[in-house]
């Protein structure tokens, strides 16, 4: 699925179309360079999952959980970290596999560690305000 986004105000259609793409996948990739809108998109979904507390990137904790209207939610941002092993030590499988949604952050850090089967979204910067998202299942 492709969607190009023209305005921040689109988002939350977004997000409920990208939902509902992912059918039951929990697992949610997200690529782009920084600055591209990872976590503003992430906002989004997090939002439509029925958030209610305010969303921050997880740059220095690198998780932050959040409680949504019927699911936990965890977002990742591996952007610091040095080595997978990092990941291994925070123990991030019972983050995974908690059945909880799950969006990472530069996943690029620990790609001996992706799970088989995600979604996985690329932003791509088209203009100021503007953004192409990719949205695939693997």
């Amino acid at each position: 699925m492709l969607l190009n986004v023209t305005s921040t105000a689109e988002l939350p259609a977004v997000a409920a179309e990208i939902i509902s793409y992912s059918a039951n996948s929990r697992i949610f990739l997200f690529y782009g360079d920084m600055g591209a809108g990872k976590t503003t998109l992430i906002k989004s979904l997090c939002e439509y999952l029925g958030t209610a507390e305010p969303v921050t990137s997880p740059t220095f904790s690198i998780v932050n959980e959040y409680i949504g209207s019927k699911n936990r939610i965890f977002h990742f941002d591996f952007y610091r970290l040095k080595n997978e092993s990092e990941a291994l030590d925070m123990g991030y499988e019972e983050y995974f596999y908690a059945d909880a949604y799950c969006f990472i952050e530069w996943p690029e850090k620990i790609p001996n560690l992706l799970p088989d089967h995600y979604v996985k979204i690329e932003i791509q910067v088209t203009g100021n305000h503007s953004r192409q998202i990719l949205i695939e299942k693997i």
